[in-house]
């Protein structure tokens, strides 16, 4: 599959690894430079953004691989999102090198048109997922029904999760009760003190990996009914999505330490 993936979607894939080589990059500077933003190490934000949209790229890859017919739509959509991760990761890594924050950051002019630029890349790769998602319910996939599902619904949820994004944004933080930063998770710096909406943002476009992965496993154990399974997974993955923003909402942490 790996090599038919790079040889079919090879900017996304291509695209994959050199996102992951940048993490790996960040994480050297983590062990080297002890400047933090937020009481984190400034390298720590754009580690995980690093890794984290390596795993899309290849994720995304995936999903029009079992496309048929559309190597147009795979070119736009491939190369539009590279070009935005691109956009998004060289304001993340120039923010955190001038040591000040990325996200949410209007403190000076500049400032305010790298977050601005952010928000209308990101909000662009919305709308390219919404796009796949429909292509997606319209085209014949070849996989099995619990799979095609287990696919849908992991896009829908991402989409959740980003409208969630957007949410935050609006609000200029992530953290509900108290101001941005201060006592966190280890990594992830989740507010261990307040409501911290990047939990349910986590959560919500990750189930672009989880709910499908969980539709495969079903069917590899040969359960019974394993499209029912897999939809019960994802009305509780979505339930617990909801109920991790409403509890941000309240100023509750995650954890409380």
């Amino acid at each position: 599959m790996l090599k038919e993936l790079f040889s079919k979607q090879r900017p996304l894939m291509v695209g994959g690894l050199v996102f992951l080589m940048g993490g790996f990059a960040m994480l050297a500077l983590t062990l080297i430079d002890e400047t933090e933003i937020l009481g984190i190490n400034r390298w720590i934000k754009p580690l995980k953004f690093y890794f984290s949209i390596s795993i899309f790229m290849w994720t995304i890859a995936l999903y029009l691989n079992y496309l048929r017919d559309a190597h147009r739509f795979s070119q736009i959509v491939s190369w539009t999102m590279i070009t935005i991760f691109v956009i998004e990761m060289a304001a993340v890594t120039a923010q955190a090198f001038r040591g000040t924050t990325s996200h949410f950051n209007i403190a000076t002019p500049l400032d305010s048109v790298i977050f601005a630029t952010m928000g209308i890349a990101i909000a662009l790769n919305t709308i390219l997922v919404l796009a796949l998602l429909v292509v997606y319910f319209k085209s014949h996939i070849e996989v099995s029904n619990t799979v095609l599902w287990g696919m849908r619904l992991g896009l829908l949820l991402f989409l959740a999760g980003s409208l969630q994004g957007g949410f935050m944004s609006a609000q200029l933080g992530h953290t509900v009760g108290a101001a941005d930063g201060g006592p966190g998770l280890p990594l992830t710096n989740w507010s261990t003190v307040a409501g911290d909406l990047r939990v349910a943002h986590f959560l919500g476009l990750h189930s672009l990996q989880a709910i499908p992965l969980v539709a495969v496993a079903l069917e590899r154990i040969q359960v019974v009914s394993p499209l029912l399974l897999t939809l019960g997974f994802a009305a509780i993955y979505f339930v617990f999505f909801v109920l991790l923003f409403a509890q941000a909402l309240l100023g509750r942490p995650f954890v409380n330490l």
